[in-house]
């Protein structure tokens, strides 16, 4: 197996992380925070938390690493189409997911505190937090998305 490769399924590797624990920790926020069950809502936002931490920073910052090195690898100029608007996009779905993170956080540290108070609701503040968090949420992962489509179909 040559390097080309191996750099090649690490950035497929690392594209599916994002998308993954993306996709997979937003749905489990999402339907925890429909659940009305504070403890869920405590647990789950702190191991969305973690797994964005663990998993999705990682990914985030290999990705455009990977994608530089193999299109420089290959000859490919950055100026073709699905490289500039792939990397345009990446910036776009990571201008919404650093508020996001910020919110998540926020929103974790409000259910747990929420939690250890035995209040019986959320605040308000949680629930501002969590409209913000879903609406951005939306335009970021139809980016990443559209980033696979690019990354399989090429267009020149």
């Amino acid at each position: 197996m040559t390097l080309y490769l191996i750099i090649k399924t690490l950035h497929i590797l690392s594209a599916t992380l994002i998308m993954g624990t993306g996709l997979g920790t937003a749905f489990y926020l999402f339907v925890t925070n429909r659940s009305g069950s504070i403890p869920a809502q405590s647990v789950v936002s702190k191991w969305v938390c973690k797994a964005d931490w663990w998993f999705t920073t990682p990914a985030v910052v290999f990705q455009p690493l990977s994608g530089l090195w193999l299109a420089n690898y290959i000859q490919m100029p950055l100026t073709a189409t699905w490289i500039w608007l792939s990397f345009a996009l990446f910036v776009f779905a990571g201008l919404c997911w650093l508020p996001v993170v910020v919110w998540q956080i926020k929103m974790r540290n409000i259910a747990a505190e929420t939690l250890d108070s035995e209040a019986s609701e959320l605040p308000s503040r949680y629930w501002q937090l969590a409209r913000r968090w879903e609406l951005l949420g939306y335009p970021a992962f139809s980016a990443v998305i559209m980033i696979f489509f690019l990354m399989v179909i090429k267009p020149m």
